[in-house]
């Protein structure tokens, strides 16, 4: 068994992982980071964010040449199959893989595959795919084992009907319909991409409302939008059995309802790469969906071991995970890097997308604070006719008195890209933070960008 000794050893090489690596070896530490595939990445690269959003994009542009009359010149509307779309993820993949191995290698940061577990509070064992063991040790240790899609025993996954949002990305077949368990983002945004593809889709949720945390505005333009593409939305629904057929599965739910599909998506939440990292070796306790608790400078109960990503629970965003890599980094070299995560925008890439930050209507009329809201429909911005995209809308909220901007959201096209704006001047102190800003300022026309200035007159146009 050979040993090596590190400054620092990061388990994962996700976003948060490869935020924590980085952030250390560019401090001049001697980091190892272990991933238990033989590329790096994490799930995010290989089965999560970037394969679902390269699919998406992909169904986006299938969707604009059916439905756009210009493109009836080269040709009448087609059909894809969801293994021609998954072939762009595919690609995007491998290019995601060769970029992330070079910024590992640039940095001089060993990486080794295999299976990483605690011998002790500064020793890692890492089973190789080969059988060999390596022994790492280390001053300081970093979680980012990212997570999983939760499997309830009662289903069974092996049936070939029935899949995670992992294993989606194996389907050789389009079904014609498709049940969808569980409408958080990952039910949505699947929803989404499969009823673009044509597939008639049972979206199934157990709440009242589609992704309650958002502006409730926003949420049932969703709901009216998926309605739209032949999504079945199910509501206050919860799953009794799934029976798995031959040529497909039955659903029966607990309210009595049978529902046949030729597969099953289960999107019912994640749970953290703990089980087999030997946290019982260090004394370090998970919870029930296997996340590890952490203080805000993203520190295990065990001094020397931080986590950060989808292994501590909220927001589990790739974005957030690289900052919270970054930040447990910051920690351990002391070079004024760290900041506890929480400025964090909502992303969901549904068709159309969404983004929000900040405070939504409901949780300020439940604080009793006096706003005001003003919206730009893109049904009226130039660039959003000359793109094609009339559907969306943006929606900033303010105080009445101090103008002061409390939310953005946003819903439709480049939404993600639009919040970006707003949360810049939400970060700003005092008068800086102002809905002023938006008219006062000069924006390139036509851009999506623009919403802005006309959300904000038609805001301050309500004041009185």
């Amino acid at each position: 068994m050979a040993v090596y000794n590190y400054d620092v050893v990061v388990l994962g090489s996700g976003p948060a992982g490869e935020g924590a690596a980085m952030n250390a070896a560019k401090a001049g530490k001697k980091v190892a980071v272990v991933d238990s595939r033989r590329e790096v990445g994490g799930n995010c690269t290989h089965l999560g964010t970037i394969p679902s959003k390269a699919l998406r994009h992909s169904v986006r542009q299938i969707m604009q040449f059916n439905t756009n009359p210009m493109f009836r010149q080269i040709g009448e509307p087609r059909w894809f199959s969801f293994p021609d779309v998954l072939k762009s993820a595919e690609r995007v993949i491998a290019k995601q893989v060769t970029s992330r191995t070079s910024y590992y290698a640039r940095n001089r940061i060993d990486v080794f595959f295999g299976t990483g577990s605690f011998a002790d509070e500064q020793t890692i064992e890492v089973v190789c795919a080969n059988g060999v063991v390596e022994k790492l040790v280390a001053k300081q240790i970093i979680i980012a084992t990212g997570s999983r899609p939760y499997r309830p025993a009662g289903v069974d996954f092996n049936h070939a009907r029935v899949y995670d949002s992992d294993t989606i990305l194996t389907l050789s077949h389009t079904p014609r319909r498709l049940i969808i368990y569980g409408a958080g983002v990952i039910g949505c945004e699947y929803a989404s991409i499969f009823s673009g593809l044509g597939v008639l889709v049972d979206l199934i949720d157990n709440r009242e409302q589609l992704l309650s945390f958002l502006d409730a505005e926003i949420s049932d333009a969703l709901s009216y939008h998926l309605r739209n593409t032949n999504v079945l939305i199910r509501h206050n629904e919860e799953y009794e059995s799934i029976e798995g057929l031959d040529n497909g599965v039955i659903l029966h739910l607990k309210s009595g309802k049978k529902i046949k599909a030729d597969a099953l998506l289960w999107c019912n939440g994640r749970t953290g790469n703990t089980d087999s990292l030997g946290l019982e070796n260090i004394g370090i306790k998970v919870n029930g969906r296997g996340q590890i608790e952490v203080d805000e400078h993203y520190r295990t109960e065990v001094p020397n071991i931080f986590a950060a990503g989808d292994v501590i629970g909220w927001p589990s965003l790739a974005s957030a995970a690289y900052d919270q890599g970054r930040s447990a980094a910051g920690n351990i070299i002391d070079n004024g890097s760290w900041r506890f995560v929480d400025d964090v925008p909502t992303g969901i890439y549904t068709i159309p997308e969404i983004s929000s930050i900040g405070k939504n209507e409901r949780e300020l009329t439940q604080a009793k604070v006096p706003y005001e809201v003003g919206k730009a429909f893109f049904k009226s911005m130039a660039r959003a006719q000359i793109s094609h995209e009339p559907v969306g809308m943006l929606k900033i909220l303010f105080h009445r008195e101090t103008l002061e901007v409390l939310g953005v959201h946003c819903f439709g096209y480049q939404a993600s890209e639009i919040v970006h704006i707003g949360q810049a001047i939400m970060n700003q102190k005092g008068e800086a933070n102002s809905i002023k800003y938006f008219v006062n300022t000069t924006f390139n026309y036509p851009t999506m960008a623009e919403a802005y200035r006309v959300a904000a007159f038609d805001g301050l146009n309500r004041l009185f």
